[in-house]
């Protein structure tokens, strides 16, 4: 198994400007933005900060809080990372619609994912990975609880002029939809999912990470064969190792062969260039 860390480098619309003092200074297209982060437990480098907006978090350990803006922020505003276009918003759980530390796992995925491949994102959110593997030409099958994330995912693709691209947009728990699509023998070229730490599926279902996991991936292998290419696994907000989900992962594709890597995800700030750890990850390829 193969440690390292894979690093988003600042692009057009997206940068980490600053890191420090367990805060981060971050900008999305025009606007900036500081929000909490643990890891940053250095110093910043730049004295003061000027953002548009600041997300201050709540008193309990699971979350809360709201944004303060110094000057007007719309609702949410367009952003592109290569041909895919979003919308970025300021969301009460203080990301801003979409991970941009994902961007090299899109990148991987994409150069593995020929046209008329068939690749299933899980817990797919606003859909911007899922974007970035249609556009390699793939079908898509993109799965999320939440029919608010899906329609935003629907949204983005009329944005990026991918309406009439071969993606079924799917509202329902991932783990009972994977389960299904093992009993129906599908199978697919590549698999990303990105699970929360908790959640609750369409109908009330309960998700807890450390207990679900283990049977979502043991279902993800089975929908793979020598033929496939990929899975991908991040894991955000959760005390675990990038060990141990690269040991799920390893024992979980035995049979198939292929490599498996993990590690940290981790952004570059611009000031001078340090890595902010964000994530851990875990992938197979062959």
């Amino acid at each position: 198994m193969n440690l390292s860390t894979l690093i988003g480098e600042p692009w057009g619309d997206y940068g980490l400007m600053d890191s420090g003092h367990g805060r981060k200074l971050e900008r999305y297209g025009p606007y900036s933005f500081i929000r909490p982060e643990p890891q940053a437990l250095w110093a910043p480098a730049l004295e003061t900060w000027d953002a548009d907006g600041e997300f201050m978090p709540g008193s309990d350990e699971e979350g809360g809080g709201r944004w303060t803006f110094t000057r007007p922020v719309p609702r949410d505003w367009e952003m592109a990372w290569e041909e895919v276009r979003f919308h970025s918003a300021c969301t009460p759980f203080r990301h801003l619609a979409f991970f941009p530390d994902m961007a090299p796992q899109w990148a991987w995925m994409r150069e593995r994912l020929a046209p008329g491949s068939e690749a299933l994102n899980l817990f797919g959110y606003t859909g911007v990975g899922t974007l970035a593997m249609s556009a390699t030409g793939a079908n898509l099958v993109h799965v999320d609880a939440s029919k608010k994330s899906v329609e935003a995912g629907k949204e983005n693709a009329r944005l990026s002029g991918m309406a009439e691209r071969p993606i079924r947009w799917i509202v329902d728990d991932a783990a009972k939809f994977t389960a299904r699509e093992v009993r129906r023998g599908r199978r697919y070229d590549g698999i990303i999912l990105d699970p929360p730490k908790y959640g609750r599926g369409p109908t009330g279902e309960v998700w807890k990470l450390e207990e679900s996991l283990p049977g979502l991936i043991a279902d993800c292998a089975k929908l793979l064969d020598t033929n496939s290419r990929f899975l991908v696994l991040t894991v955000y907000a959760v005390r675990m190792s990038a060990l141990a989900i690269g040991e799920l992962l390893r024992q979980a594709m035995a049979d198939l062969g292929g490599t498996v890597e993990c590690g940290d995800m981790a952004v570059r700030e611009e000031a001078r260039g340090l890595l902010l750890p964000t994530a851990i990850f875990a992938r197979w390829s062959r």
